[in-house]
């Protein structure tokens, strides 16, 4: 793959020696993660999504959840010994992270933020995650991405 076509996200797998392989959809603006994952024929339940809260704290965190499922703030909090999150705002997204809404992934942001990731991943071979732009999806060994990052597994969907 040319370099000027990796990503953070992508820079971080191979400096890590992680196996990846990326999938690619035409897409000019964000799409929801099941509409992409429908587009891809890739199963929703193996399909995640980024999304980043603040703590109560002030911390930022990650929490990967599948496409089709929604973030359960209470049980996130609770993940990462947080009394309350809250989703930060889109227009914030590429501030805080580097990546643009839609291209959101936990790897590669400007700063490692704690990620949790919901536990039904922990059971699968692979997964598929944003790539770090809009129309790029790695996937990837859910167990690798969490070591990696030093990541959990935990129940944080409704």
């Amino acid at each position: 793959m040319a370099k000027e076509l990796k990503t953070n996200a992508m820079r971080f797998l191979d400096k890590k020696k992680i196996a990846y392989t990326i999938q690619t959809y035409q897409c000019d603006e964000f799409i929801d993660g099941v509409h992409t994952a429908n587009q891809l024929g890739q199963p929703l339940e193996e399909t995640f999504k980024t999304l980043v809260a603040c703590g109560k704290s002030g911390e930022h965190y990650c929490f990967l959840i599948p496409v089709a499922m929604e973030l359960d703030l209470k049980k996130a909090a609770k993940s990462v010994g947080e009394k309350s999150v809250e989703l930060i705002h889109v227009k914030d997204i590429t501030k805080i992270t580097g990546y643009v809404r839609g291209g959101c992934t936990p790897i590669g942001m400007k700063k490692q933020f704690r990620t949790v990731i919901h536990q039904t991943a922990a059971e699968l071979e692979l997964f598929y995650i944003s790539g770090g732009r809009i129309g790029t999806q790695i996937r990837l060994s859910p167990n690798a991405l969490a070591d990696s990052i030093r990541a959990g597994f935990e129940d944080i969907v409704q």
